[in-house]
């Protein structure tokens, strides 16, 4: 663990659970990043922070929904941040907060925002100084943030992935389109659950419900629930882009389907009556005039030309065939 001590508006880093106890016990503020379950760590959630069972086990374990619990003397939080969007999934991160009067425990194993936030207090440790509720906001905020490369990255992907549709859709290559608007679906259907619960959480800390939350400090919850609010709204448009690129890939393949049956029915149509003649003077009929006529052969072959000739141009007069302006 690495904990960050507010002593007279300047920070003091230390890995000490001493040191972590001593500023329990002197009312300081303290920021304490979890980085795995050790001993240590297990007295100090256990007997320093005082968490409840429950708290401590879901802090340890990987949780699929975000949540809150709000217990007497702290806020137990579970968010969760993205770290890329992958072509056959989302990787989510799990981040656990617990907001207490003056200390604030997180545990994000990836260093999704711990880092970032982090370096800040360590060049300046305001926030810090201006209390708890705003050291949680800036890890929460920083979540938030961390979702909108991912949001401009699926957005070229919807737009290269709407192009594709039209290029490859009824082709040989068109299969791995549709393999690709299918897994986007899964994608954004995961970002959504997950969405749902995020968004139902932010609201309730940014309404004032809550005793850790100042109401100094509820601006700027509501502001960090907003910027998810876009987020939601802009995944749940992707989410119509994405249905939408699939109807047309069946569209698309349709209507190329319909082309390829429409050729080999227009083949079969100018076949059918050259089939016919053919077969009626392969007929093995001793007496037939046509047979011992000298310009015979050419004459069959002439009166064939015609009929194509013929049904060809009247594909081109109904519209079947070229363009007719």
């Amino acid at each position: 663990m690495q904990a960050r001590i507010l002593e007279d508006s300047k920070l003091r880093t230390t890995t000490s659970l001493a040191d972590v106890r001593a500023a329990f016990a002197a009312n300081q503020r303290v920021w304490i990043d979890l980085e795995r379950r050790s001993p240590d760590t297990e007295t100090l959630l256990r007997d320093v922070a005082k968490l409840h069972p429950l708290t401590i086990e879901d802090v340890w374990a990987q949780r699929s929904r975000p949540k809150i619990d709000d217990f007497d003397d702290y806020l137990y939080v579970i968010v969760h941040g993205i770290g890329a969007a992958h072509h056959d999934k989302l990787q989510t991160v799990e981040v656990d907060v617990v907001i207490g009067p003056n200390w604030l425990i997180t545990y994000d194993p990836a260093g999704l925002v711990s880092d970032d936030v982090g370096t800040e207090l360590d060049h300046s440790a305001r926030i810090m100084a201006k209390g708890i509720a705003w050291l949680a906001h800036a890890v929460l905020d920083r979540l938030v943030d961390l979702y909108m490369p991912v949001i401009d990255q699926l957005d070229a992907e919807i737009e290269q992935l709407e192009d594709d549709v039209l290029d490859k859709a009824g082709t040989p290559r068109g299969r791995s389109v549709l393999a690709k608007i299918l897994s986007f679906k899964r994608r954004l259907q995961e970002l959504r659950r997950m969405g749902i619960h995020q968004r139902e959480i932010l609201l309730r800390l940014s309404r004032g419900e809550l005793d850790e939350i100042p109401p100094e400090a509820l601006p700027f919850y509501r502001d960090v629930y907003d910027h998810f609010l876009r987020v939601s709204d802009i995944s749940e448009g992707y989410r119509d882009l994405v249905t939408s690129a699939l109807d047309a890939y069946l569209s698309v393949q349709s209507n190329r389907m319909n082309e390829i049956m429409k050729a080999l029915t227009l083949m079969s149509t100018v076949m059918l009556p050259l089939t016919f003649i053919v077969g009626l003077y392969g007929m093995n009929f001793k007496h037939m005039p046509e047979l011992d006529w000298h310009y015979g052969y050419p004459a069959v072959i002439a009166v064939m030309i015609g009929v194509v000739t013929g049904i060809l141009l009247w594909f081109r007069h109904r519209g079947w065939i070229g363009n007719r302006e």
